[in-house]
């Protein structure tokens, strides 16, 4: 079997339960770039710093603290990953999707997912949020690739692999609490380079409303195991081309941070709804 399938996860949670108290989390949120002030909405139950984690690596990208993170939101027993492993550090695919079976294995049956992205939709801003309906795999790079692990769905089905009553949730408190919430198609690629204006303006003409370097192998492997997923972007940016502007991570950690309140509302409002 795989070093990052189903068996390695059921170790990794193992070790993790020796941290944290027996409790089953509603939902598992995975925290993107200049995101991870949610885990501060937390009750922390526990902490465990990636590096204790059999599997996981320590994170290297800014924005990204390297912890795994168990309490009480809105709520609601939940495990929150603050901080991502992403192919263009020379991951593997399936370990960039690793965390979301080692949540499963805790007991996790819903996924939120969270990037910063930028914009190629022309009608949107730095600070929008964004539900993501649907993705395009264009990182050429599938965690599925090689054995099927036990439990796995060879073939998983991808017709909604967002699921829409969760879609329907988000857009519901959204409104409730008086945020302007877009709805579009999230682009994934390797990166870590941005993307050139020509690159965008073929984004665009492939229906992508959001572009960004993450996110689509956790989703692909949480359907191949049966989870329910929402995902949230937050776009930081207009894509290259669309603006005058040079492109940096700093920009992207700043602008996350200034979305951060409407970000944290939401998914704290999601999840207090979620049944247990």
């Amino acid at each position: 079997m795989s070093a990052y399938g189903s068996a390695a996860a059921s170790r990794a949670a193992s070790r993790i339960r020796e941290r944290i108290r027996a409790t089953r989390p509603v939902a598992a949120i995975v925290l993107g770039s200049g995101l991870g002030g949610l885990a501060d909405e937390i009750e922390r139950d526990a902490s465990v710093p990636y590096r204790d984690i059999p599997g996981f690596p320590s994170a290297t990208v800014a924005g990204h603290a390297g912890e795994l993170i168990t309490g009480t939101l809105g709520g609601q027993f939940v495990v929150a990953l603050a901080g991502r492993f992403h192919m263009y550090e020379g991951h593997d695919a399936r370990l960039a999707a690793f965390p979301a079976r080692v949540v499963h294995a805790l007991g996790a049956r819903t996924l939120i997912v969270s990037n910063a992205a930028g914009g190629v939709n022309r009608n949107w801003q730095p600070g929008d949020l964004m539900l993501i309906r649907d993705h395009l795999n264009l990182m050429f790079r599938n965690p599925l690739t090689g054995r099927a692990e036990p439990g796995d769905l060879r073939f998983p089905d991808m017709s909604a692999p967002y699921d829409p009553a969760l879609g329907a949730l988000a857009r519901e408190i959204a409104r409730e609490q008086g945020t302007v919430l877009s709805e579009g198609v999230y682009a994934g690629l390797l990166g870590p380079a941005y993307e050139t204006p020509a690159e965008v303006r073929m984004l665009e003409r492939f229906g992508a409303d959001a572009v960004g370097m993450s996110t689509v192998p956790e989703v692909v492997v949480a359907r191949a195991i049966g989870m329910r997923v929402l995902g949230i972007s937050c776009i930081t940016n207009l894509a290259c081309g669309l603006s005058n502007a040079p492109i940096s991570h700093a920009e992207v950690l700043e602008t996350t941070a200034v979305a951060a309140d409407k970000f944290k509302a939401l998914v704290r409002g999601v999840v207090a709804r979620l049944e247990a």
